[in-house]
């Protein structure tokens, strides 16, 4: 497997790859989670994917085929926290500035996302932590924040990064969601990244 990461939805050379991405989100968020998401033609698309995000791939030597993905919007802009799910942060104030970068939309292909790691989680999995992290550091980020659920953050858990909610757990469609901040440091890119782990744009060893 190899990690890229895409910018510019207009790149044709990527196109097919962000094809596959809103598909692998409409199957993952709409029909595995049931959670309440727009679905057009198979392919999951929301707002924020019109505000020129980075994409996180990952994808598969050997069918070409994404098999993970996650979306990054800079803190300094409109982020899923701050316009969609402001209750999430019981009152207090919102996470913004130069220094912090939104993630959302992460999901696995569980069906071919690689063996399991010694963590009990998916290679692709690992990969992803690991590449948003080293993403994150590169471009001068010292935080990442996201939006997500008690399932993910019993994932986080499991992985070891330590992630400090923004408030309290709501019921949010089928799912109970929470708001956190995960450090985006040296250390704990380190701790996460799965044996074989190569920069973003080279291929994992042993995919």
């Amino acid at each position: 497997m190899r990690l890229i990461a895409v910018q510019n939805q207009g790149l044709t050379r990527d196109s097919h790859l962000i094809e596959q991405m809103h598909v692998l989100r409409a199957r993952v968020f709409r029909d595995r989670l049931g959670w309440d998401v727009d679905v057009a033609g198979g392919h999951e698309v929301d707002d924020y994917d019109a505000l020129n995000p980075v994409y996180l791939l990952v994808v598969s030597d050997s069918t070409k085929h994404v098999v993970g993905c996650a979306r990054l919007l800079p803190g300094s802009g409109p982020t899923m926290l701050g316009r969609t799910f402001p209750v999430l942060l019981d009152g207090g104030p919102l996470p913004s500035g130069h220094h912090l970068i939104e993630s959302s939309r992460f999901c696995i292909d569980t069906d071919v996302a690689g063996a399991n790691t010694a963590r009990g989680l998916h290679q692709a999995t690992m990969m992803l932590f690991s590449g948003i992290l080293d993403w994150a550091i590169a471009h001068g980020y010292s935080q990442v924040m996201t939006v997500t659920d008690l399932r993910f953050e019993r994932i986080l858990k499991r992985a070891g990064l330590p992630f400090s909610r923004l408030g309290s757990a709501h019921p949010i469609g089928n799912t109970m969601a929470i708001a956190g901040i995960v450090p985006a440091t040296e250390e704990t890119a380190f701790s996460v990244r799965p044996a074989g782990y190569l920069p973003l744009g080279q291929s994992l060893i042993a995919a």
